[in-house]
């Protein structure tokens, strides 16, 4: 082991040898003989010992142990009290000790230990607290002596040599070892010498100290009610100190946490402080704040406490000093009284703005809109409901609503004038005197301004007057509709509430039953006028689908100014924006310039009885459904409340139209066997076939079509439309072919067909429907080259046992001479004569030809012989290949009969 471990290791054994010794020490201590002359002397050894004890338990991380003998040590020593007439100084060692082992804990915490919400200095710092409010009033009971009582002299305190012998010891009874009093009236000077002094002592300070430092820690550790209530006794303690500002500010900070939960009875509590320090300071603003809460619904005070403070307030705004509030300091209450007498000659502003939101006054307001939304030809109406809670009937002065729009604040105000001497008039006579516990309705009405349609009217504030501008004047401001800090919670509890409500007269309504509504819409007059819309779904892709607009008018005068606004639906999807045309003129041709949306076509005036109709046209380029808007707003003059307006009317339709492909077009190459070509071969002839399948649900008619073909094909015959002015229902087709040849390419990918053109319109009776081209893109083909193209020339049909004529031709398609090998595999249904196998040689660009002469033996359709052609340059050509190209079967007739005239007669 190094030296430096054996050096902690002697060292925590000493640490530990030194505890245990404090240990037998403490236990000593107790053991000792105690008496009334040596308390104080066990309990200072005792406090010195457990303080080392409790440290060293702490330097050692055991907190738990440190705690446990402190418990022990003041279970041992807070019932050795000692004199009886010196019983503040055991509450001064008691909330000493607590002090001394919070600073120990917090010493510790600092260092590294850890703490928690049930464990922490707080708990000990405020023990020390209460200790010491106890030590305040022991002393202001034992230390009460009359003012002609002197310090006694010579002073009983002081010693020959100026310090004590012993730590504990009176310093009267130096060198006294007996328990009994040798000189009682020393005794009782010492006494008296100390209660004297503890007059002197400024316990207010001693107590805010500790109970900063108990808030201090328990907001360190998030104890938010602990804090609150020690913060209430720290301003109960500068209240009795007279720092009456401190405590104001500390009791209006925790009023906010004690309202938003329900406290009433604490709340109360603190209300009557504050206003008692207001009082003692002429703060006229608090004073009245406070008095218009503990008037109030929260307040639990009794009748008698209430009227004394409504009398007070009422003075105060009649410009007089308010009568003193109970049980205040009697030197404080002349000097608040000369500041009172000072507010009262000052010409200062009388006028205090109240905002009642963050506390609970005597009276509660609602403001209610009798409905969500109004029309602008019809008035605005909302009602003010007033509650007073105070104990007598009060008046106001004034009532008057503040709104967004501040021109309608002048139409919503209520006033009346009395004398001061009326506003605690025991009558319920007079507009705007409130009697306790009865609800008072207020109803106002007002024309709301065209400009405002759209828009949301909001009440702002209620300010609700009290007093008269030749006394004081307080307003009460309610933000929005109403409420106050209790409102909600209240309003919670009655929704919750299952207790059948009493009923009431006809006039009166339950206040909880009453819900806030501070905003309405404003909104524009209901149109009088009708708009249908006339149309046949589905629209078919691309075509100017015709939408017909029909507006009437059921108005008594002149519809003016009347606009419509048509098209597509804004909010959709933009795909749909960007394939959607709207137009005016069918005879448009709509491209990507043309809107979605035709925003204020002007139409003109309407009369009485009028009807318009407008045709729309819209062209959807993509499938799907679309909601389109029609929308149309014209002027009118109307009469509300005797006043003539000019307002704007609307009405708004929509429909959803659904677009569908109006055919299908399938497109396929085939050869000119009518066989499917994947490929074509290059100047060979092939097939185009197109079929055209109607999938609209109303006829179409097909105008025209038209083939454009791409440079690199041609057309073998004149190209020309079949299926010209043909009518398909409803899953009828069309087809059309046409004979195309592909010129040599050097590009060995697909070759560019070109475009199939269809001009088709909707099967109508009107001539004016406009016509559609659709223009599909043909696909690519292939084109590859061949070597050897064989064609046959053979009659459509043989007959059995009649000579067939064949002629094969053969042509060179490359710039080689090719020797081609040519053979016939003879077929059971046919004889043939020619030559069987033969061998040619085919110069390049020209053609051979081979003749044949069939004998069909078989009536049917039969297979042809086999011809098979070998090119010694080009071994891949195959017989298979070969086949594409000329026929492989025909159709054979049987032999004919001979017509005698017997048989026609027979016929």
């Amino acid at each position: 082991m190094s030296l430096n471990c054996i050096i902690v290791y002697k060292l925590t054994l000493i640490k530990v040898f030194i505890l245990r010794n404090y240990r037998t020490a403490y236990n000593l201590v107790h053991e000792l003989r105690a008496h009334e002359t040596n308390m104080l002397e066990i309990k200072t050894m005792a406090g010195f010992i457990n303080y080392k004890i409790c440290r060293l338990c702490f330097q050692h991380n055991t907190p738990l142990d440190a705690i446990a003998q402190f418990r022990k040590h003041i279970d041992l020593c807070k019932k050795k009290i000692g004199s009886a007439e010196l019983a503040f100084e055991h509450a001064a060692w008691m909330s000493k000790q607590f002090q001394a082992f919070g600073d120990l804990f917090d010493e510790a915490i600092k260092l590294g230990l850890t703490a928690i919400q049930t464990q922490n200095p707080g708990f000990y710092y405020q023990q020390a607290a209460y200790y010491a409010q106890e030590r305040k009033q022991l002393a202001s009971m034992l230390c009460n002596h009359d003012s002609s009582v002197v310090y006694p002299n010579p002073d009983p305190l002081e010693t020959q040599t100026g310090v004590l012998d012993f730590y504990g010891q009176r310093p009267w009874r130096q060198g006294t070892l007996s328990f009994d009093l040798s000189d009682p009236e020393k005794e009782k000077m010492g006494i008296l010498s100390l209660q004297l002094k503890e007059r002197s002592v400024l316990h207010s300070e001693l107590i805010i100290t500790l109970l900063s430092n108990a808030v201090a820690q328990f907001k360190k550790y998030k104890c938010p009610r602990m804090k609150s209530h020690l913060m209430v006794q720290m301003g109960e303690e500068y209240y009795f100190a007279k720092d009456y500002a401190k405590a104001l500010k500390l009791l209006d900070y925790v009023m906010c946490e004690y309202r938003s939960e329900g406290w009433w009875t604490l709340l109360t509590s603190i209300l009557t402080t504050a206003l008692k320090c207001s009082y003692l300071m002429a703060q006229i603003k608090d004073y009245i704040t406070y008095s218009l809460e503990l008037l109030g619904r929260a307040s639990t005070l009794k009748d008698d406490q209430k009227s004394r403070i409504e009398k007070n307030l009422i003075k105060v705004l009649m410009n007089e000093s308010p009568d003193p509030e109970p049980d205040c300091d009697a030197a404080a209450v002349k000097a608040s009284q000369k500041l009172w007498s000072d507010r009262v000659s000052l010409a200062g502003s009388n006028v205090f703005t109240i905002e009642v939101q963050d506390f609970i006054p005597f009276v509660q307001c609602k403001a209610k809109f009798l409905a969500p939304s109004f029309h602008v030809d019809v008035p605005v109406q909302f009602d003010i409901y007033l509650r007073a809670d105070c104990p007598h009937p009060i008046r106001f002065s004034k009532l008057c609503i503040s709104f967004n729009n501040q021109d309608y604040n002048q139409y919503c105000v209520v006033e009346e004038a009395y004398q001061k001497s009326d506003i605690l008039e025991q009558s319920s006579q007079g507009t705007m005197c409130l009697v306790p516990g009865k609800t008072r309705k207020f109803t106002f009405k007002f024309v709301a301004k065209t400009e405002d349609v759209g828009k949301k009217i909001e009440i702002t504030s209620v300010d609700l007057i009290l007093g008269s501008e030749s006394g004081r004047c307080v307003i009460l401001n309610w933000r929005g509709g109403g409420g106050d800090a209790a409102s909600s919670q209240e309003a919670l509890q009655a929704a919750r509430s299952f207790k059948r409500r009493p009923k009431l007269p006809d006039n009166e309504v339950h206040w909880d039953s009453l819900a806030i509504q501070a905003s309405t819409m404003i909104i524009s007059r209901v149109p009088n006028i009708s708009v249908q819309l006339r149309h046949e779904p589905p629209a078919l892709t691309n075509e100017m689908y015709c939408l017909v607009v029909t507006i009437e008018s059921h108005e008594e005068t002149v519809a003016k100014d009347v606009k419509l606004t048509a098209g597509l639906k804004p909010g959709q999807d933009a795909n749909l924006t960007q394939k959607t045309q709207v137009t005016l003129r069918g005879t448009d041709t709509c491209d990507d310039s043309f809107p979605a949306l035709l925003p204020d076509i002007p139409v003109g005036d309407l009369q009485p009885g009028e009807k318009l109709e407008k045709p729309i046209y819209i062209r959807c380029g993509t499938v799907g459904a679309r909601m389109f808007l029609v929308y149309v707003s014209y002027l009118i003059n109307t009469t509300v409340e005797g006043k003539e307006i000019l307002c704007k009317c609307h009405r708004d339709e929509t429909v959803t139209i659904e677009t569908v492909f109006p055919f299908d077009v399938a497109i396929k190459f085939v050869s000119t066997k009518l066989e499917h070509l994947d490929r074509v071969f290059a100047d060979i002839p092939f097939l185009l076939m197109t079929d055209i399948l109607s999938a609209s649900p109303w006829p179409l008619t097909i105008v025209t079509s038209q083939l454009q073909l791409s440079a690199s094909m041609t057309s073998v015959d004149q190209l020309e439309s079949y299926v010209e002015n043909v009518v398909l229902q409803t899953g009828e087709s069309a087809s059309e072919c046409f004979c195309l040849r592909c010129p040599p390419v050097t590009n060995s990918g697909g070759v560019a067909t070109g475009c199939y053109i269809i001009s088709w319109k909707r099967s109508s009776p009107v001539e004016s429907v406009p016509v559609v081209s659709t223009v599909i893109t043909l696909p690519h083909v292939i084109v590859e080259s061949i070597p050897l193209h064989v064609k046959a020339d053979l009659p459509s049909f043989g007959r059995v046992r009649e000579s067939l004529p064949v002629r094969y031709h053969l042509q060179n398609k490359t710039n080689l001479v090719q020797d081609v090998e040519v053979s016939m595999e003879p077929s059971d249904a046919f004889m043939f004569s020619g030559l069987k196998q033969i061998r040619l040689r085919i110069l390049p660009g020209t053609q051979q030809e081979v003749l044949y002469n069939f004998y069909p033996l078989m009536a049917g359709y039969q297979q042809l012989p086999s011809l098979h052609i070998n090119l010694l340059r080009f071994p891949n050509f195959t017989n298979q290949l070969l086949r594409r190209f000329i026929p492989t079967h025909i159709f054979v007739k049987p032999q004919g009969r001979q017509a005698d005239e017997n048989s026609i007669a027979a016929a």
